[in-house]
């Protein structure tokens, strides 16, 4: 246990307790909810307070008094709540205080910002921590948080790493030379938790197997893997590597965490005290019969600023509920599918992480609406655009991606007025049909 840690834990709790200890409290009950379950009552109080609300406040809900249940409500994708935006954004958001905001460009490469309120960004910070110490964080841990970080756009203050004990682990590109640097910073800065993206630990972990690292100086006690799915082989490897497993979780920008693994439970345990689950056909919005695939649904009880009734998070899935002797209620995702992007190589033929993509979007959020980077050869790119052309600069869009891609890139654009969908349902960021590095 490090002096930083404690120290940092102490000044938490010391300064929650002065203002009521709201946050721990908040912790504590997100922690026991996530456990034990919820009441049938609890769900149906909080989905009926929620949209008796955005009924009274939200211009895009307030034209029909004839919903009345959550069945009748839209199902609303990103495109959806984006096309809609300020018909959704409640009457009263000036009301409220200090708003914050939640963006993401996503895997499907659609740039999103959610506003919020001070309580629900409390309530996605003790998710965040509450998902954590399920799984053995302490509070003020020194952790690394693996991201393709852009300076000016997401890259956080000196001050706020320190306060946080946050330490900024750069992923945009992901060759040998900055796994190298990654695995001496994590070294030399003891770091102790390890917040990354599949993509990210696939990497990783490949290169500490191939170069035969001795991490066993390393601090390292948690792996905490987000985004998209984690494979079972990185799963295994790190394991293997660490002598613990890496925790699972599944949720996104917009909401915060909204499952999470529990132990070494195949299955995430969603996060009934925040969100109301649902399953629907991958072809109508009826629901998915038990033990069928179909499209994952959330609605986020406590966003009153933005509030998102029914979101379609693009990915799909197969849920179970079921309750407890007790009577209570759980929710288990026994598959999650989707956020399996095409892994990239640079023309170096370095490999970058699909996070390069979307977070490229992010710069450019209101002019690119949608941008997918097709790889068909070592150095030859295709960039789909869907945009708003009197407004892009396509020569800084391009300047972007050669930042990563390499200046030698080869990058032909294709102005389209909406990017393909997969099979599956969603259209992703990139995608590599080159056969050399499929």
């Amino acid at each position: 246990m490090q002096t930083g840690e404690v120290l940092r834990r102490v000044v938490f709790d010391l300064l929650d307790a002065a203002k009521g200890g709201r946050l721990k409290k908040l912790k504590e009950v997100n922690k026991r909810e996530i456990v034990e379950g919820v009441t049938e009552e609890y769900m149906d109080r909080r989905i009926h307070v929620l949209l008796d609300y955005v009924k009274e406040h939200s211009p895009y809900y307030k034209d029909h008094p004839e919903w009345t249940e959550l069945k009748d409500f839209p199902v609303m994708t990103k495109g959806d709540f984006i096309e809609n935006y300020d018909q959704v954004l409640v009457d009263n958001s000036e009301e409220q205080g200090k708003l914050y905001r939640l963006s993401t460009s996503g895997s499907t490469g659609t740039p999103f910002t959610v506003l919020c309120d001070g309580d629900k960004m409390s309530r996605v910070n003790m998710n965040f921590i509450s998902c954590m110490e399920l799984n053995g964080f302490r509070m003020g841990m020194k952790r690394g948080e693996f991201r393709a970080w852009i300076k000016g756009k997401n890259t956080i203050s000196k001050w706020k790493s320190f306060k946080n004990n946050l330490i900024m682990v750069d992923i945009s590109n992901m060759g040998d030379d900055s796994l190298e640097k990654i695995c001496q910073d994590i070294e030399k800065k003891k770091i102790q938790v390890l917040v990354t993206y599949s993509s990210a630990l696939t990497a990783l972990t490949q290169y500490l197997r191939k170069t035969h690292r001795d991490i066993s100086k390393w601090d390292v006690e948690l792996v905490f893997s987000m985004g998209e799915a984690l494979p079972q082989e990185t799963y295994d490897l790190t394991k293997e590597l660490f002598g613990f497993s890496p925790v699972r979780s599944y949720g996104n920008n917009e909401n915060g965490f909204i499952a999470i693994q529990l132990d070494e439970d195949p299955e995430y345990t969603i996060d009934l005290y925040n969100f109301y689950p649902e399953i629907l056909k991958l072809d109508s919005d009826e629901p998915a019969e038990e033990g069928e695939l179909g499209r994952i649904v959330v609605t986020d009880y406590y966003n009153k600023t933005f509030p998102m009734v029914r979101y379609d998070t693009g990915d799909t899935g197969i849920m179970r509920m079921y309750k407890d002797p007790k009577g209570r209620v759980h929710g288990k995702y026994v598959e999650i599918y989707g956020r399996r992007g095409s892994l990239m190589y640079n023309t170096k033929g370095e490999p970058l992480s699909i996070h390069v993509f979307m977070n490229t979007l992010l710069k450019f959020e209101g002019i690119v609406y949608q941008a997918k980077c097709i790889q068909w050869g070592e150095k030859d790119y295709e960039l789909l655009v869907n945009a708003d052309q009197e407004k892009l600069d396509i020569d800084e869009v391009l300047a972007a991606y050669r930042h990563y891609l390499g200046e030698d890139a080869e990058i032909k654009v294709t102005y389209v007025d909406e990017i393909p969908i997969q099979a599956s349902g969603k259209f992703m960021v990139c995608e590599n049909k080159w056969d050399g590095r499929k």
